[in-house]
């Protein structure tokens, strides 16, 4: 749909005039016209009770420089990029260039790396040995220990509330509850 006078129009005037000179069905013309002012090319503005619409040649020649300029700009924009990235491949290629010193250079660092990937191996080896290691297991089994006797701690405390309160044998709640006879505290 494309306005070929310089003026404006409502709804019906377009209904009437779209069949005649562009082929497009009246039934259409309404989903068509709003696309075209979804998108921008078709104005619309609402007067009193009626809809008008309009299309000026000069805002689609305006739409189209601004648009052109932006890509334009876009351009200019990538250009320097791509430059900026040549430039510093360039840069970074300097002095890795393939020489005998480079590759003898690239197989020790490998060797060395290999090197250290085996130290590391062995070191975990002997860490159970590391006084650090062997510290920190300590203050881990201190705390389990201080944990294990808090619960064993509750654990009478319940027995001894359940043997006031219901009046129960120490061995039937035992037996209830799958606590073992032995059970203690933990030095």
């Amino acid at each position: 749909l494309c306005f070929v006078q310089k003026d404006v129009f409502q709804l019906k005037d377009i209904e009437k005039i779209a069949p005649k000179e562009k082929g497009i069905t009246s039934m259409s013309v309404k989903e068509i016209l709003q696309s075209l002012v979804d998108d921008g090319m078709v104005d619309t503005d609402r007067i009193g009770t009626s809809n008008y619409f309009w299309a000026f040649p000069s805002k689609a020649l305006h739409s189209r420089k601004r648009k052109l300029a932006e890509l334009e700009s876009q351009f200019a924009e990538s250009s320097q990029k791509k430059e900026a990235l040549q430039k510093s491949i360039k840069k970074s290629k300097l002095g890795r260039e393939d020489t005998a010193e480079r590759a003898a250079l690239i197989e020790e660092l490998s060797t060395l790396r290999k090197q250290k990937e085996e130290l590391k191996a062995e070191i975990e080896k002997y860490r159970e040995c590391d006084p650090d290691v062997i510290e920190e297991m300590r203050q881990t089994n201190k705390i389990a220990k201080e944990a294990a006797n808090r619960w064993t701690d509750n654990i009478f405390s319940i027995k001894s509330w359940a043997k006031r309160k219901f009046g129960f044998e120490e061995s039937r709640i035992d037996k209830s509850f799958g606590i073992p006879e032995d059970l203690d505290y933990i030095d």
